[in-house]
């Protein structure tokens, strides 16, 4: 007995020390503008199941294990006007931090934490950060919806929950680590390569380096693009190609253009310089799987061609030849009498109409994409000028994937230009694209989806080393199965003639 009470004084000493050794105890009393703390916490180092993006939903099953190391996790409610309520989260590595924070960006009309991007970052020794943007995917009935009757959800969808994520997260790691980050980087794809290029332009303080992909901006023009497509791809039921009939264009564009790069190994290496008519593959006689019919031509043609304004205004670039495999489009039986996807129609009858009662019948691509610009525009980058950024050091790593079926990849190329147009023609010290032949949205495809975006905008932002390409790779399963350069637009991979075509060091830039 008298051992115990000798032992319990002991317990109690370790037991406060270790409460006092919690390293995220200075944040719970960090007080911060327009900002409610809903969780401070330390999380030891183990393993880490991925919240489902759903509000009570469960937690997805059948996920790959996770471990990550030690962290002060922070979660809060941003409120920067009465009608916001941005969800967002800071995770702060308890001893293994790298100096540098990585906020990471979101997809679709966002409304989750990104957390499986966090996972990545947090793994790699960063503090990291991410938000909602300031409502739930499925708010009102998901999509667009959050944004009916409530201007201010959009201004945060648009830039401002981003920004503020950003300005809490640097506040926070002065707290923790008694020091701001070394440096500050953003990561995105898609959504978030539209907040990135947000971020760049607004403000261009926030970051030191961007890593943007597949930017979806203008957001409106990407959506006007894919609602007039879909009207007119629905005026003949005709349109529809069978899978073999996919099968057989993709093949003809692979013998028009396949080997202009040396290499002939199923991937379109260099899409603008492939010259293909799908009419050359009209039928002759009757149809079958190895021809198209008329119909069909025109779809093509269609899917191909750019989206323009009647007085000759690029909305949206056509997806380009080689991805046909990957463009559902081209085989999607569409009902003539259901709407077009809520998704991509919201940007319309929510952002341009506030009603979600418009009537789809009466779309008009030039009153429409104009009316929702200047409702709604600012939510995109329309700027070229990125002077700004420029000015202090930053860079901005761009990459798209050629055969993306979901954002045309043209539309980067065009932006890209659109920098050069406007701030002149030698700007790669700073910015840099890289389009990467055979991917699909993001990632995935046939071509080198794989590569350390990470370790490039580093080691170009920290030491000067600019990216004159890029090693990239493509895995099946657990295995990687063919290597590959990526380069900087306008250059691309060529074949030198001789060795594996899987093999990079067989390719040079060009």
């Amino acid at each position: 007995m008298r051992f115990c009470r000798l032992l319990l004084p002991l317990v109690l000493l370790v037991a406060a020390s270790a409460m006092a050794q919690n390293p995220c105890d200075k944040l719970k009393t960090l007080s911060l503008p327009d900002t409610s703390m809903t969780a401070v916490e330390f999380v030891p180092a183990g393993p880490y199941s991925m919240p489902s993006p759903f509000p009570n939903a469960p937690a997805p099953k059948g996920q790959p294990a996770i471990t990550l190391p030690a962290y002060c996790r922070v979660a809060m409610v941003l409120t920067p006007t009465k009608d916001s309520h941005i969800e967002s989260e800071v995770w702060l590595p308890a001893d293994t931090w790298n100096g540098k924070l990585q906020v990471v960006g979101n997809g679709g009309w966002a409304g989750s934490i990104s957390y499986s991007a966090m996972v990545a970052a947090l793994k790699e020794g960063y503090a990291t950060a991410s938000t909602d943007t300031g409502h739930k995917s499925n708010d009102a009935g998901g999509n667009g919806m959050f944004a009916l009757g409530h201007p201010e959800k959009l201004v945060d969808f648009g830039y401002r929950a981003l920004h503020e994520t950003t300005v809490k997260a640097k506040a926070m790691i002065v707290a923790l680590y008694n020091s701001n980050p070394k440096f500050s980087y953003y990561n995105g794809c898609s959504t978030g390569g539209r907040q990135g290029l947000m971020e760049v332009t607004r403000y261009p303080e926030d970051f030191d380096g961007a890593i943007v992909g597949a930017p979806a901006n203008p957001h409106l023009y990407l959506h006007a693009g894919d609602i007039e497509r879909n009207m007119r791809l629905r005026k003949d039921p005709g349109h529809v190609l069978s899978p073999a009939k996919v099968a057989t264009l993709h093949k003809a564009v692979l013998n028009a253009c396949d080997a202009l790069d040396g290499a002939k190994d199923g991937l379109v290496g260099n899409p603008e310089k492939c010259k293909f008519d799908p009419a050359a593959l009209l039928c002759k006689g009757s149809d079958s799987d190895s021809c198209l019919t008329p119909a069909q031509v025109e779809a093509a043609t269609i899917i191909y061609g750019d989206i323009k304004t009647r007085k000759g205004e690029v909305i949206w670039t056509g997806f380009p030849l080689g991805g046909e495999l990957q463009y559902a489009s081209l085989s999607e039986k569409i009902d003539p009498n259901s709407p077009p996807s809520s998704f991509p129609l919201d940007s319309i009858r929510i952002l341009a109409y506030q009603d979600p009662n418009w009537d789809w019948h009466t779309w008009d691509l030039d009153r429409d994409t104009a009316l929702a610009r200047e409702k709604a525009g600012f939510i995109d980058v329309h700027t070229r000028d990125l002077s700004a950024f420029k000015a202090r050091g930053g860079k901005l790593l761009m990459y798209h994937g050629w055969a993306d079926p979901g954002i045309a990849a043209g539309n980067t190329v065009n932006i890209y230009k659109g920098v050069l147009s406007k701030m002149g023609d030698k700007q790669d010290d700073w910015i840099r694209l890289f389009m990467v032949p055979g991917m699909g949205h993001c990632s995935g495809g046939p071509g080198t989806d794989q590569f350390n975006k990470m370790a490039v905008i580093e080691r170009w932002r920290e030491s000067g080393t600019a990216p004159d390409q890029i090693p990239a790779s493509h895995v099946t399963g657990n295995s990687v199965d063919m290597t590959r350069p990526l380069c900087p637009y306008p250059k691309v991979a060529a074949y030198k003639g001789s060795g594996s075509m899987n093999d990079a060091e067989n390719f040079l830039c060009k």
